[in-house]
């Protein structure tokens, strides 16, 4: 029909000539025809089956095809025997690829007679191919690209000079804020944000003119500006966003409503131990990138948002994607970014200054505001939060778990266990178990005998040590119901955390632990599981950075901060250092796989707190210093090593991001101590009185902690004949959980349910209570749902194209909404007083008139003054 068609070509508007058939002929054309269109709609049928058994796109499947035919049935043995090793326990690994993986290796019959199961031994070389060409997990191919161009330029001059800008005057504006109430944060999106347009100004006005430096051409516009510039940027100027967590200890020694020591205001001794603590996260991260940065397991959620963005700026392809009721989705992720952003910053207008009820929707205690049974059961601000609709704001919804950002498993075990702990708290609350039922259900302050706010200077003596006699006519401290039942879940989540590295993580340990023993042995010996993982290949094309770099670091910050606390009169043993160094190791691996797998950061506060109040009882700056050094190393190192992943998934030169790292560190540290030596001098900082509302209230509540778990100390509470030494049941608790679901997913593999349960992250969930509740951990978790459950199985396309762009959207127009607001409006006190506003704290709202119950006059509870626990 074809040929006869060209015989007679069609003009103008006349029908092309068709060749008359015979009833014969025409059937069998017929027959044809409907074959053809079987075998297309079959082959799309297949195509579309295969795109949701193997959790890939279409486009990811036809590049992988091509790969997959290339692979032997040997290899194909091979490579699923390591996959399966590795991935067998990963919540993350889609359940059905995994099976089938499980069914291929079992049955001995695919290898025999392969012809008998062809279909399985194809959709296995695709997922092969998958693997060892891009990712195996979804989220991950969706904004990371498995090419690279190694002649892109990265470490630009354009790119240190707006990097280094960035961070100074993020960091800045931060730090300076910070002892503001409200505080005011510009966060890392906003740096990306910005780094866009400063790079393409600097791309469109500045001369292609530079220098050439051992070999190497640096020029002021070497050409478009590119994704690698881009997140070395955002990496720069986000790395010490919130300066240094040692401004705490300075601001609690200098001022002299509290320990009253001048002399911490120093220069030198600020550096010391401002240098020392942040670099030391920095050469921890170093060293532990076998661990939590080449494993393609260790996924980094959070990181995945970050290039999402980056992606948006930088991406030049815009395929359309097939979304819900058959519509096909054209925008580009650039202008969708754009729109959300926008709509988001006139939105957050609404419940964050016109309507703040919104945010706090407690919207069943304005039935009735002084009915206390219902504020302590659905209350927002002083209850259980047993509330279906709570908010309308998003910064409330993705104040525990970003549900676009995180899986879905991991925001359903935080809800799971902030549920399974309400009960608890509400058993112990009603029956006023440790008094509680005179304090706020859910209070994160702690209290005296009198149902008073604990008055930390009434024990202590001008120089910040415990005197007993004051604190035995005073009282112990109290905690509330809420407060309780969280320290218990703080410890089960700790040995959980342990329990679960040594149980679940072995392995991957194991083989991090023998490649960075052969980094020292200079042997280039590297396990094939690493050799899986397209980014550990393609980053073989730039030098790595020497072990010894950052041993050296360590080395110069554990030495820098021992001078720093042995130059001065801080009464505090420069072995601090080394001791909380020690328990920043134990956990640093541990915790770190989990955040890296499931966006949950377990930080080490409440351990460390608790051990070093034991060891250094009655030394609060000798307890601060512990904790500064187990806890927030092990978080700037977690933090780090994020980046450290970002560079990873971009493909920026290990030894640039190291430089990258560094550098803006230095500069910022600088700039952070040379902030709070202006601070201090400001007229009644930290108190009432103090000018535009200057009055310290991070650092009012790091007082006093200091004093209730450093001068007081955790013995007196948990030690022999302690009133909250059964809490310590938690430690068991949390082992205990970890064993009997390890043991149950080894014998029930592929029970779906016990495959998405991670105990550890359920400890988590009953860490969040006090003084929020369900209100802030609810929310997220249909959001989740809609997310990582419904959308991504149905329109994979289209979530892959949008899904971390919208969580990163909806969070930039945030912060610069939030950031306008408070110049126009809180800088200038300008509040809106009406209904909508002052409800969220109304009646038993307020958080603290409606209590179980009340003390008379002069009425004490518990024991009596003078028999106190020492």
């Amino acid at each position: 029909m074809a040929a006869a068609a060209a015989e007679t070509p069609a003009t103008g508007d006349n029908p092309p000539a068709t060749k008359i058939t015979s009833a014969g002929e025409q059937s069998k054309a017929e027959v044809t025809a409907v074959e053809d269109v079987d075998t297309i709609l079959d082959e799309k049928q297949e195509l579309h089956q295969a795109q949701h058994d193997l959790d890939v796109t279409a486009d990811d499947l036809l590049e992988a095809k091509e790969f997959a035919a290339s692979i032997t049935l040997d290899e194909l043995h091979a490579i699923m025997t390591r996959v399966y090793k590795i991935h067998r326990r990963d919540p993350n690994f889609p359940a059905t690829v995994l099976a089938k993986i499980q069914q291929l290796l079992e049955t001995e019959s695919v290898f025999q007679h392969p012809e008998l199961h062809e279909h399985l031994i194809e959709e296995m070389k695709i997922e092969a191919a998958l693997i060892t060409n891009n990712s195996p997990y979804a989220e991950v191919r969706a904004v990371v690209d498995n090419h690279d161009d190694p002649s892109m330029p990265v470490s630009t001059l354009r790119a240190w000079f707006i990097g280094i800008l960035l961070a100074v005057a993020c960091a800045f504006v931060n730090i300076f804020f910070e002892i503001r109430q409200p505080a005011i944060t510009v966060g890392a999106n906003v740096s990306q944000l910005l780094a866009y347009p400063m790079g393409k100004f600097c791309e469109r006005v500045l001369p292609n003119w530079g220098f050439t430096l051992f070999g190497v051409r640096h020029s002021l516009n070497p050409g478009p500006f590119n994704k690698k510039e881009h997140m070395l940027i955002t990496i720069m100027s986000s790395i010490s966003i919130t300066g240094s967590y040692t401004s705490f200890i300075v601001w609690i020694q200098a001022m002299p409503q509290w320990f009253n020591q001048p002399w911490a205001v120093n220069f030198g001794y600020q550096i010391l131990i401002a240098l020392s603590t942040n670099f030391i996260g920095y050469s921890l991260a170093g060293i532990t990138r076998r661990f939590l940065v080449y494993p393609a397991h260790c996924a980094w959620p959070q990181s995945l948002v970050t290039i999402a963005v980056n992606a948006s700026f930088h991406s030049d392809g815009n395929p359309p994607v097939l979304g819900p009721f058959k519509s096909l989705w054209k925008l580009s992720r650039l202008r969708f970014f754009m729109y959300i952003s926008i709509a988001m910053f006139f939105y957050f207008w609404i419940p964050n200054f016109l309507f703040m009820g919104l945010s706090i929707f407690s919207w069943m205690t304005w039935i009735d505001p002084n009915n206390r049974t219902l504020a302590t059961i659905v209350g927002m601000q002083s209850g259980l939060g047993l509330n279906p609709l709570p908010t309308f704001d998003w910064n409330v919804l993705v104040f525990f778990a970003d549900p676009l950002a995180i899986p879905f498993f991991s925001t359903f075990n935080i809800f799971l266990g902030t549920l399974l702990t309400l009960p608890v708290i509400a058993a112990v609350y009603f029956t006023n178990t440790f008094y509680t039922a005179y304090i706020p259900i859910i209070s994160n302050e702690p209290w005296d005998n009198m149902a008073q706010p604990y008055n930390v200077t009434a024990v202590v003596t001008e120089h910040g040590i415990l005197d007993t006699e004051k604190y035995q006519q005073y009282s112990p401290p109290y905690l509330s119901a809420g407060s309780v039942v969280v320290y218990i879940s703080f410890f089960a989540m700790y040995a959980a955390a342990l329990t679960h590295g040594f149980l679940y993580s072995y392995p991957e340990i194991r083989m991090g632990v023998l490649e960075l023993w052969n980094s020292f042995r200079k042997k280039d010996d590297v396990e094939n599981d690493r050799v899986l993982d397209i980014h550990n290949r393609l980053m073989q094309s730039y030098k790595e950075v020497p072990e010894w770099w950052y041993m050296v670091v360590l080395v110069m910050s554990v030495a820098v901060g021992c001078a720093g606390l042995a130059s001065y009169p801080t009464y505090t043993s420069p072995a601090v250092v080394i001791y909380g160094l020690i328990l920043c190791l134990i956990f640093l691996i541990p915790t770190g796989i989990i955040f890296a797998m499931t966006g949950v950061q377990i930080a080490l506060d409440v351990i460390a707190e608790f051990i070093g109040g034991s060891f250094f009882q009655g030394n609060a700056i000798a307890t601060c210093f512990f904790q500064t050094y187990a806890m927030v190393t092990s978080t700037q190192a977690q933090a780090f090593a994020k980046d450290l992943k970002l560079a990873h998934y971009i493909k920026i030169p290990p030894r640039v991001t190291f430089f990258a790292q560094m550098v803006p560190t230095l500069a910022t540290t600088f700039v952070a101590v040379g902030i709070l030596h202006y601070q201090i001098t400001i007229e009644n900082v930290c108190t009432e009185q103090a000018a535009f509302r200057f009055y310290c209230p991070s650092e009012t509540i790091f007082y006093s902690a200091a004093v209730i778990w450093g001068t007081v100390g955790p013995k007196r509470l948990w030690g022999p004949g302690g009133q909250y030494t059964i809490t310590l049941i938690g430690f068991p608790i949390g082992v205990l959980t970890v064993v009997t679901f390890w043991y149950l997913g080894k014998k029930y593999p592929n029970n779906p349910i016990i495959r998405k349960v991670h105990p550890v992250v359920l400890m988590y969930g009953g860490t969040t209570w006090v003084p929020y509740n369900m209100s802030y951990v609810w929310p997220a978790v249909p959001v989740a749902w809609m997310s990582w459950v419904y959308l991504r199985s149905r329109f994979l396309g289209l979530w892959s194209k949008y899904n971390f762009v919208l969580t990163a959207a909806l969070s930039c127009g945030i912060a610069i909404s939030g950031v306008v607001q408070f110049f126009a409006l809180a800088y200038n006190d300008i509040e809106l007083d009406w209904w909508g506003n002052n409800v969220v704290g109304q009646g038993c709202e307020d958080g603290k008139s409606c209590v179980l119950k009340t003390l008379a006059t002069g009425e004490r509870f518990g024991p009596a003054p003078g028999t106190y626990n020492l």
